[in-house]
């Protein structure tokens, strides 16, 4: 893995926003299947020792994914992913919400946007995550912060594994 590669998690709490750039050693193709794919996403989206688990995916506008991340104690919690927008290997958008295990979805949730780009065989991955409501940010900011961070070491590791077939 490679140290020097940029990583930025940056919250502004007036605009109830949270933006996130990462970059990766590796081909935008491969960086981009692994953000969109139901598969490589349930390897490394979940911080250990929590896993992902999707019930179900479909990577188009207006489709969905539909997932937990499960605890070892076998705990879930539940998310619905809607794709609003899909530009293929630059960008897409979504809708995330906590749900139940019925699909029944929390009061508020969150505008996640993805752009990919790549130079020199590093991809630059950053992502917008605006929140409707300052309080549900305010509540899980520090748990995401951690959360996500790990979750996207998982990912270099996934990549830097797969490089090297």
């Amino acid at each position: 893995m490679k140290n020097d590669l940029f990583f930025d998690f940056t919250v502004d709490k007036v605009a109830k926003t949270v933006f996130i750039t990462r970059e990766f050693a590796a081909e935008l193709s491969l960086v981009w299947e692994a953000f969109t794919t139901q598969e490589l996403l349930d390897q490394w989206v979940a911080p250990k020792p929590f896993i992902s688990k999707t019930k179900y995916m479909n990577f188009e506008v207006g489709g969905k994914r539909f997932y937990a991340m499960i605890s070892p104690e076998g705990q879930a919690r539940w998310a619905i992913q809607k794709y609003t927008s899909i530009t293929p290997k630059t960008n897409f958008k979504m809708f995330n919400v906590f749900a139940d295990e019925n699909e029944n979805p929390d009061l508020y949730g969150s505008d996640w946007d993805y752009n990919f780009s790549e130079e020199n065989g590093i991809t630059k991955v950053s992502i917008t995550v605006y929140n409707e409501s300052f309080e549900r940010m305010e509540s899980i900011l520090e748990g995401f912060r951690l959360g996500f961070t790990a979750s996207l070491q998982n990912l270099e590791s996934l990549l830097a594994a797969s490089s090297q077939k």
